[in-house]
């Protein structure tokens, strides 16, 4: 059976959002999932920000991340080799990697690029759920993950702008999208 995994982050910001280049990685937080939206095995880590290391207020309200979380994180360039860890034996089960919009795949990216990381990510195709949700309901534009959610007569489940939590929901909608 193929799997999925759908990936959220959670990264610094301020009120009325930064450029995506000023933005660092504070929460990784990962679904593996069936086509169905069943969760198989999950991934959580905080990462510690390096070039704004302070949290902004906005963005510890927002995200319900304290200052303890990132101090005591390890750096990015430490904890993507434990994701990568943790995914390589799913990776022959593997149909893609998603996200909810196109920001989660940008990010990691540009800090891929930035810190020389590897990923096997790479060589997996990315969807955007945000826009296969879109279309799959025939939305004239595309919708925020809690709208979609009511859309499909769900509700958020846990708290939201939370990694691992964003990750599960979007899992949900999953079969709404593929249709199955």
């Amino acid at each position: 059976m193929r799997h999925w995994l759908v990936i959220d982050l959670e990264a610094t910001t301020e009120e009325g959002g930064w450029p995506l280049q000023e933005m660092e990685i504070i929460e990784i937080g990962a679904s593996l999932v069936n086509a169905q939206g069943h969760e198989l095995d999950h991934f959580q880590r905080f990462v510690r920000p390096l070039r704004r290391p302070c949290l902004t207020s906005f963005c510890r309200a927002l995200t319900h991340i304290s200052q303890a979380n990132v101090d005591s994180a390890a750096t990015l360039t430490t904890v993507w080799p434990q994701f990568e860890r943790w995914l390589t034996p799913h990776i022959p089960h593997l149909t893609a990697w998603a996200s909810w919009g196109d920001y989660d795949r940008r990010q990691l990216e540009q800090e891929w690029h930035q810190h020389g990381l590897h990923s096997h990510l790479r060589d997996l195709e990315h969807r955007n759920l945000k826009q296969g949700f879109a279309q799959a309901r025939q939305l004239k534009r595309p919708v925020g993950l809690h709208t979609a959610l009511q859309l499909a007569g769900m509700s958020f489940q846990g708290q939201q702008h939370r990694a691992l939590e964003d990750a599960r929901n979007t899992a949900r909608l999953l079969p709404l999208i593929l249709g199955g």
